[in-house]
C-alpha cells in the first residue's frame, strides 16, 4: 500500500517561522552582475528576463519550474542578494517533485553559504527532499542537525527508512519519538509489509490497537491486510474484516479492495467474490484484481465470464486486465478467448507501446500461432525484451531454432540488453536444434560478454543440452564445477539424456538425487523405470513399481484436450468413456492398418509392463494424444489443421504414428506437449526428431 506524504496543511502554522526569514549578520551576499545571454530569446524567456530586471525572481522561478526548467532555476539563486524563504521553498518543492538530488543539493550548499537560517519548515522540507530522493544518509544528517523537530520531522525520517529500509532504523526513530499520530503507525506497518516481514507488520498492528490512543484509519487497516494476505493468515485477515465493520471504515472503495485481495490471497475465493459483490464503486483495478484471483486459483472459467461481464459494464480495461487475461490464456493455451481479448483491444485501441502487446506475443507463442506472434510483434513501434524474449521462444518451441537465434542477434543490435530468461529461450532453441557448440559459446557469453550470472536455469538448459547429445562427461564436469547447488531441473534434464542414449548408471544417479529434492514427483519413478524396460532390467523396473507402491507415489495420468466450436474434449490412454469412442476406434483400426502398409513399426521400449509384444502394441494403439487426434480429424472437415495439448512428453511410439498420419490424412497435426510444439505435416515433423 502507497502512503500518502503528510499534507503540508498540518503544519502551515510553521510555514514560515521567524528564523526561515533571517540572514546571519556576518554574512552579506555581494550582487553578481546581470548575465544578459542567461536565457535564450523565445518569448517566455523575454518574459523571464523582464522580471528579473524587475528584481521579480520568485514569479521568474515559478515560471521556470513550471517549465520543468529547474537547472535553470536554481541558477537564479546566484543573482538574488537574499533570498526568501518562499523561493527557497519553492526550488525544494520542485527538486522533490521532479526527483532532481543534484539540484536540491545546490540549493542546500546555497543556503549553507549565503548563511540563510532554515526553520523547521525547511528543515522538514529538505528532509523530505533527500528521503523521496532515496538519499537517506542526507535526510538523517538534516534530520540530527535540526535545533528542533516536530512530528513532521519523525513521521518524514520514519516513512523513509520505511519505504527503502532499513526498516530497524525506521522502529528505532519510533521507540525515540516524543509523540506519534496514525501516520506515525501506518508508515511502520506499511514498511514492514514492503520489507517482506508482515508477521512484524500484524504484531505492530495489534500494538496499535492496544493502545487505545489511536483508531486505524484506512491506510493502517490497509496495510494490515496486506501483511495478512502475503503471510496468509486468513484468521487475522478476519479480525480486521470485523474490525472495519463495526468502525465505520467499510465505506471506502480502498479498504474493500484490499479486503477482497487479502481474502483472494488467503484462498478464500468465494469471500473474495462477496466483498467484490458488494462494492459501490469498482473501479478497473477492483475488476482486474478479482479477476486476476480466479485465473491464480485455477478457476479459468470464472475469470473469463467476469471479464466479459467488466466489457459489458462500461468500464474500460486498462493494459493490467489485458496483460493479465491474455496471460491466462497462454497458460491454458486457449487462443480462441486469446483472439477475443486481442479483438476487444483493436476495437477500444491499445497502446502498442504496454506491456499488453508484449503478452499478445506471449500469448500466440504458448498457443502455437506464431505467424500472430510475429505479426504483433512487427506492429510493435518499439518491442520490449519480454516481447523479445517470447518470440525467441516460440520460435524455439515451434522447431525454427535458427530463426530464434536470428531474433537473438537482432535483439543484440537493437540495444536492448538481453536478461537471464531471453539466455534461457535461446539455450532452449540450441537443444531443441542439437546445437552443441553454439550452445556452449552462448551460456560462455552470458558470464564473459554480457556479464550476467549464470543462473540455475541456465546450467539446467545446457546439461539438458549435452545429455541430449550424448556428451555426458562435458555434462558432468559442468555439474561439478558449478557454483550453485543442482537442482531439480538440472537433474531431470540430465535424467532426460540418459533415456535418450539408455545411461543406465547416470540415470541412477540423476535419479537418486531427485528421490532427495522430490521424492513424491512420479516423473522421476516413471523416467526410471523406462531406462530399466529399454535395457530389458524388468526385476529393477518391478523395484521402482515397488518403491512407488512404498511411497504411496501415483503416476500422473496422461491427459491430451483438443477444442471442437469451443468445447473442449479431454481423453486418457485407453479411453472409453468418450461418447464417440466407437467411431474413434474405428478410425484407429483403419488407419494402423493403413500406417503398417506404408512401413510403420510400432515402438515398444518404453511400454512399461514385461507383456507380450502383441499387448504392448495394443496398448500404444490407445495413448491418449492418438485418440485426441483421431477425435480431431473426425470432427473437422477435411483439409482443416488439428491442434492437441498434453500434459506431458509425448512418447516416441506417438511421434512416429502421428507423423504417418499426417501424410496419410494429408493434414497439418500440432501437439503441443509438455516440452514444445510439435508440428506433423506430410509425415515429417517440424522437431526433426530431436526433442
Amino acid at each position: 500500500m502507497k502512503f500518502l506524504s503528510l499534507k503540508a496543511s498540518h503544519y502551515a502554522a510553521l510555514l514560515f517561522s521567524k528564523r526561515d526569514l533571517s540572514f546571519s549578520s556576518k554574512t552579506q551576499l555581494s550582487k553578481p552582475p546581470i548575465q544578459k545571454t542567461f536565457f535564450k530569446s523565445s518569448s517566455k524567456d523575454g518574459l523571464i528576463s523582464r522580471l528579473c530586471e524587475d528584481k521579480k525572481y520568485k514569479e521568474a522561478i515559478d515560471i521556470l519550474c513550471d517549465q520543468k526548467r529547474l537547472r535553470e532555476a536554481v541558477q537564479l539563486l546566484n543573482r538574488i542578494q537574499r533570498p526568501s524563504a518562499l523561493i527557497y521553498s519553492t526550488l525544494l518543492q520542485c527538486c522533490l517533485k521532479e526527483r532532481d538530488l543534484e539540484q536540491g543539493r545546490r540549493v542546500h550548499d546555497h543556503i549553507r553559504a549565503s548563511g540563510f537560517v532554515p526553520g523547521l519548515f525547511i528543515f522538514n522540507r529538505f528532509i523530505d527532499m533527500y528521503a523521496k530522493c532515496g538519499s537517506l544518509g542526507d535526510a538523517q544528517k538534516m534530520f540530527d542537525e535540526m535545533p528542533d523537530k516536530d512530528l513532521c520531522s519523525w513521521n518524514t525520517m520514519i516513512s523513509g527508512y520505511a519505504k527503502v529500509g532499513p526498516v530497524d532504523e525506521a522502529r528505532r526513530l519510533f521507540d525515540e519519538m516524543p509523540e506519534r499520530d496514525n501516520f506515525s503507525w501506518s508508515a511502520m506497518i506499511s514498511g514492514y509489509v514492503r520489507q517482506d516481514r508482515p508477521r512484524e507488520a500484524l504484531e505492530f498492528y495489534r500494538m496499535m490497537q492496544k493502545s487505545q490512543t489511536f483508531k486505524s484509519n484506512k491506510f493502517t487497516v490497509s496495510s494490515a491486510l496486506a501483511a495478512s494476505a502475503v503471510v496468509p493468515c486468513l484468521r487475522s485477515g478476519k479480525e480486521i474484516h470485523g474490525y472495519i465493520m463495526r468502525t465505520g471504515l467499510d465505506s471506502d472503495e480502498v479498504v474493500w479492495s484490499a479486503l477482497m485481495d487479502m481474502y483472494g490471497k488467503c484462498g478464500s475465493i468465494e469471500e473474495a467474490r462477496r466483498v467484490f459483490d458488494k462494492m459501490g464503486n469498482r473501479d478497473v483495478v477492483s475488476w482486474t484484481a478479482m479477476i486476476d484471483r480466479y485465473f491464480e486459483d485455477g478457476r479459468r472459467e470464472e475469470g473469463f465470464a467476469l471479464f466479459s461481464e467488466l466489457m459489458s459494464s462500461g468500464i474500460r480495461p486498462n493494459e493490467f486486465t489485458y496483460a493479465g487475461v491474455l496471460n491466462a490464456c497462454a497458460d491454458h493455451a486457449a487462443e480462441d478467448l486469446g483472439k477475443q481479448v486481442h479483438g476487444y483491444m483493436t476495437r477500444l485501441g491499445f497502446d502498442p507501446f504496454s506491456f499488453a502487446a508484449s503478452a499478445l506475443v506471449h500469448m500466440y507463442s504458448k498457443c502455437g500461432n506464431i505467424e500472430n506472434a510475429k505479426r504483433v510483434f512487427k506492429g510493435m513501434p518499439k518491442p520490449d525484451l519480454v516481447s523479445w524474449t517470447s518470440l525467441i521462444v516460440g520460435y524455439a518451441q515451434h522447431g525454427q531454432p535458427n530463426r530464434a537465434l536470428q531474433i537473438f542477434e537482432l535483439l543484440l543490435k537493437s540495444g536492448i540488453k538481453p536478461d537471464h530468461v531471453t539466455f534461457v529461450g535461446v539455450l532452449s532453441a540450441c537443444t531443441h536444434a542439437g546445437l552443441v557448440d553454439k550452445g556452449l559459446e552462448y551460456f560462455s557469453s552470458i558470464k564473459s560478454k554480457h556479464k550476467l550470472n549464470r543462473t540455475a536455469d541456465h546450467y539446467a538448459c545446457i546439461v539438458d543440452l549435452l545429455a541430449r547429445a550424448g556428451r555426458f562427461e562435458e555434462a558432468e564436469k559442468i555439474i561439478n564445477d558449478m557454483p550453485i547447488k543442482p537442482d531439480k531441473f538440472l537433474w531431470a534434464s540430465l535424467l532426460g539424456g540418459c533415456r535418450i542414449h539408455g545411461n543406465v548408471e547416470l540415470a541412477k544417479r540423476a535419479a537418486e538425487a531427485l528421490f532427495v529434492i522430490e521424492p513424491e514427483n512420479p516423473a522421476t519413478y516413471v523416467t526410471l523405470a523406462n531406462i530399466y524396460a529399454t535395457a530389458g532390467m524388468w526385476s529393477e523396473v518391478a523395484k521402482v513399481r515397488k518403491t512407488m507402491d512404498e511411497r504411496k507415489v501415483v503416476k500422473k495420468p496422461g491427459l491430451s484436450w483438443i477444442e471442437i466450436k469451443r468445447e473442449m474434449h479431454v481423453f486418457t490412454v485407453g479411453d472409453m468413456s468418450h461418447p464417440k469412442y466407437n467411431v474413434i476406434h474405428e478410425f484407429l483400426k483403419k488407419i494402423s492398418k493403413r500406417m503398417r502398409e506404408e512401413g510403420y513399426v510400432p515402438d515398444t521400449n518404453f511400454v512399461l509392463h514385461d507383456v507380450e509384444e502383441e499387448q504392448k502394441e495394443q496398448n500404444l494403439s490407445y495413448h491418449s494424444e492418438k485418440l485426441a487426434v483421431a477425435f480431431g480429424i473426425i470432427s473437422t472437415p477435411p483439409g482443416t489443421p488439428v491442434k492437441v495439448f498434453k500434459n506431458l512428453r509425448t512418447c516416441v511410439d506417438c511421434h512416429t504414428g502421428i507423423k504417418f498420419i499426417s501424410k496419410l490424412v494429408q493434414r497439418k497435426i500440432i501437439v503441443r506437449d509438455s516440452n514444445r510444439f510439435h508440428c506433423f505435416e506430410n509425415g515429417s515433423c517440424s522437431c526433426g526428431d530431436y526433442w
